[in-house]
């Protein structure tokens, strides 16, 4: 690839600033490239643009971003124009990738192998993310792998090529990646908030599933993977591989053993979210598919259902819905034995389940739409004198009230804990939370 800039080389604004210096040529696509540059002491990302790529459009949407600003601090979001007094050609400035994140592909290849908490952060992080840019009426338009980077530790994200951005309803000459699309785009149509939705779930699909939800065995006949057959497979006829009505799709064994593997992993509401977005979410773009705020709770709700089998030390999920009443118990996923399950604290009908490094925030608690994982609420942790008692500690600025099941009421002061007693009552503030045993094996070490 011949590189428009090389290291060590100066670009002198047309405005009189100080030069930014190329440090390093970070890669490049059909748009323009990217460099590592100092900036005012700082280092920084630059895009320049290809001269094909010059125009006024780009240029006058470049300068609305740059004015709207991002919409939270996971955009690597355009942040001043820079133009080349000796050319034709412009770029702009972005704050600069820390190395930590990896892409979705590294996911998909398993470079990186994030544990099931740290995806269903990953989850919620997008989610919320694109409810903040849609709820500035504007439209990512190319949801896709390349554009969307993970911290593999704590799940958090980082977006990037965000100077695709337009309002709703805008034409725009970018429609998407191909796999990405929405049925209605693929077909043709402009891209909006609604392809945005059904792009996410796909993306979404990917990072756990580690499929596309659209490819079975219709994809496996296809001889030729061609333009027409990518068209009908992903346009006019797309059909969900776990369609619980049209059986024509299913993953093809030795060929799709991903999405055959991972889909019973995860509960019954997260698989039926998935499954409303790629039926109904198919035929009804406007009402059928999955907004941003049902994945922000389903990615919550994910988070909190999460146990660790102590045979083999794996995360599986609690899904009551798989079992029968009289056998709650789950089995492990990897090594097949029975997981004695943990407590759980049910606030308001959903279960929290109560590990060794359980940690607690305050959106569980009070409801919150303000999501702050800065400082747990509440943790789990061991009686100082006796390690086989577990407790929940109040690590808030805030007194709770326990109402053990005998009616002994308790003032619950900041820094201080309460044993996990089955039917514990505790007050936190205008909320109410109960401490349920699900396995009745576990009350022995409890109490």
């Amino acid at each position: 690839m011949n590189q428009i800039f090389k290291a060590g080389d100066k670009i002198i604004p047309h405005n009189g600033a100080k030069a930014l210096v190329v440090e390093k040529f970070l890669g490049g696509g059909g748009q323009g490239e990217v460099y590592r540059v100092k900036h005012k002491g700082k280092y920084m990302a630059l895009k320049w643009y290809y001269p094909t790529t010059v125009n006024t459009a780009y240029l006058k949407n470049l300068e609305r971003l740059i004015n709207k600003g991002p919409p939270n601090e996971n955009f690597l979001w355009p942040m001043e124009l820079v133009f080349d007094p000796d050319s034709d050609g412009f770029g702009y400035l972005m704050p600069l990738r820390d190395e930590r994140y990896h892409s979705i592909v590294d996911l998909m290849k398993r470079r990186v192998e994030p544990s099931f908490q740290t995806l269903a952060m990953v989850g919620f992080n997008l989610a919320h993310s694109f409810l903040q840019l849609h709820s500035k009426g504007m439209c990512y338009s190319d949801i896709s792998f390349g554009n969307i980077f993970l911290e593999p530790d704590e799940g958090n994200i980082l977006i990037c090529d965000n100077d695709n951005c337009i309002f709703d309803g805008e034409v725009t000459a970018i429609k998407g990646t191909p796999r990405f699309m929405a049925p209605e785009v693929v077909q043709g149509n402009n891209p909006n908030i609604q392809s945005d939705l059904f792009s996410l779930a796909v993306l979404l699909f990917y990072i756990f599933y580690l499929h596309h939800p659209l490819e079975g065995k219709r994809e496996a006949a296809i001889k030729c993977f061609d333009l027409p057959a990518m068209k009908k497979l992903y346009g006019s006829e797309p059909l969900f591989i776990f369609d619980p009505v049209d059986h024509s799709n299913r993953p093809v064994p030795g060929l799709h053993n991903n999405a055959l593997i991972y889909w019973n992993l995860y509960p019954h509401f997260f698989k039926e979210a998935f499954i409303r977005s790629f039926t109904a979410g198919i035929k009804d773009p406007l009402h059928g598919r999955v907004r941003e705020t049902e994945w922000r709770s389903i990615m919550l709700k994910l988070f909190d259902s999460m146990i660790y089998c102590p045979a083999c030390g794996s995360e599986n999920c609690f899904d009551p819905a798989s079992k029968a009443e009289t056998n709650l118990r789950a089995d492990c996923w990897s090594c097949h034995k029975q997981i004695p399950l943990p407590p759980a604290l049910k606030i308001n009908q959903h279960l929290i389940m109560l590990n060794y490094d359980t940690k607690i925030y305050p959106h569980q608690v009070k409801g919150e739409t303000v999501f702050d994982f800065s400082s747990p609420y509440a943790l789990i942790n061991r009686h100082p004198r006796n390690p086989d008692r577990w407790g929940l500690k109040n690590t808030s600025k805030e007194k709770w009230v326990s109402i053990s099941p005998q009616g002994i009421i308790k003032d619950v002061e900041p820094g201080k804990s309460i044993s996990l007693a089955g039917g514990t009552r505790i007050i936190f503030g205008k909320t109410e939370g109960v401490i349920e045993i699900i396995d009745d094996l576990n009350q022995k070490d409890l109490n």
